[in-house]
C-alpha cells in the first residue's frame, strides 16, 4: 500500500506540473529554468550522493553492463520489426524510439532513491549512465536515418561528454574507487539538493505533457505502451534472472528499464523530423500507465 500511495503521489505532482503549465504559471521560460535546476543541480547531486561511498567494483560488473545494453538493443530490434511497415516515416521513427528510450533520469533514479536502499540507488545510477550512452546514439541514428534529418551523430555524442549527470556519476565513481573523504557539510548540502530531484523532475515532466485528442492513434500508441511497459521490463526480468545477478542489481535494473518513455524523445522527435504530436501523446500515455505497471514491478521485486 505504501508503494501505491507513493506512486499516486508522484502522479499528483506530475499532474500539478501539467496544471501549472495550462494555467500559465509554468510558462516556457519558467519551465526551462526549472528544468535547468533539475538537470544541472538536483539530479547530479542525487547521482553523486548515491555513488561516492559505495563499493564501485561490486556495483559496476560486466553482467550489469551487458544486461542493460542487451535489453535496450533487443527492445529496439522488436520495435523496428513491429513498426518497419508503417507508411509515415515521421510516425514510424517515433514509435520505434519511444518503445525503448526510458525515462531513467527524471523518473527512474529519483523513484528508486525514494523507494529502495542506498545500494540499489547506486546501481540505478550506473544503469542511468549505461542507458544514456546507449539510448541517445540509437535514437538519433534512427531518427536521422528514417527522416533524413540534417544533423551529425558525432555532434550529439559530443554533448554526452558534457552531460552533468554523467559527469556526476564519473565523479562519484572516482571518489568511491579512491576512497576519498567528503566533508560532512558537503554531503549534507548535496543530500538536501538530491531530495529535490524527484519533485522537480516530475513538475518538469508534467509541464511538458500535452495531448491533442483528434490526433490520437490508439493502435500505434498502444504498441508503444505495450513494448515500453510490458515487453521491456519482462525482457529485463528474464535477462537479469539468466545472468544470475544479486538482488540489488536485479531490482535496480528491472525497475529502471520498466520506466515510461523519456520526455527527451519528444525533443529529439521535434528536432529530427519525427511526429512531435505523436511523441507527446506517447510520453503522456506511458507515464500515466506506468503508475500501475511500476507498482506491479516494485511489488514483485521487493
Amino acid at each position: 500500500m505504501d508503494v501505491l500511495i507513493r506512486l499516486c503521489g508522484l502522479l499528483v505532482v506530475l499532474l500539478v506540473g501539467t496544471g501549472l503549465r495550462r494555467g500559465g504559471i509554468l510558462n516556457a521560460s519558467r519551465t526551462e529554468r526549472l528544468n535547468a535546476a533539475t538537470y544541472y543541480i538536483a539530479l547530479p547531486a542525487l547521482v553523486f550522493t548515491a555513488t561516492y561511498d559505495q563499493d564501485i567494483a561490486a556495483i559496476i560488473t560486466p553482467r550489469l553492463v551487458g544486461g542493460v545494453v542487451g535489453v535496450l538493443l533487443v527492445t529496439a530490434a522488436i520495435a523496428w520489426l513491429l513498426n518497419r511497415r508503417r507508411d509515415v516515416p515521421a510516425r514510424q521513427s517515433v514509435a520505434m524510439i519511444q518503445s525503448y528510450h526510458s525515462n531513467l533520469g527524471y523518473l527512474g533514479l529519483p523513484l528508486v532513491a525514494a523507494t529502495f536502499d542506498a545500494e540499489v540507488t547506486a546501481i540505478a545510477s550506473v544503469v542511468l549512465g549505461i542507458g544514456s550512452l546507449v539510448q541517445v546514439p540509437i535514437t538519433v541514428l534512427i531518427l536521422v536515418t528514417i527522416n533524413g534529418a540534417d544533423t551529425r551523430l558525432v555532434d550529439r555524442l559530443a554533448q554526452l561528454a558534457t552531460n552533468p549527470v554523467l559527469l556526476a556519476l564519473l565523479a562519484g565513481i572516482a571518489v568511491g574507487s579512491l576512497g576519498l573523504p567528503v566533508a560532512q557539510p558537503v554531503t549534507v548540502a548535496l543530500d538536501g539538493l538530491a531530495a529535490l530531484a524527484l519533485p522537480l523532475a516530475l513538475l518538469c515532466v508534467g509541464a511538458t505533457l500535452d495531448v491533442d485528442g483528434p490526433s490520437v492513434d490508439l493502435g500505434a500508441t498502444g504498441s508503444v505502451v505495450g513494448l515500453k511497459l510490458v515487453v521491456m521490463p519482462a525482457l529485463a526480468w528474464l535477462a537479469f534472472s539468466a545472468l544470475g545477478v544479486g538482488t540489488s542489481t536485479f531490482t535496480a535494473a528491472v525497475v529502471m528499464l520498466g520506466t515510461p518513455t523519456a520526455v527527451s524523445t519528444y525533443v529529439f522527435a521535434n528536432e529530427l523530423g519525427g511526429d512531435s504530436e505523436f511523441a507527446s501523446l506517447n510520453v503522456f500515455a506511458t507515464t500515466l500507465v506506468s503508475v500501475g505497471s511500476l507498482f506491479v514491478l516494485i511489488r514483485l521485486v521487493s
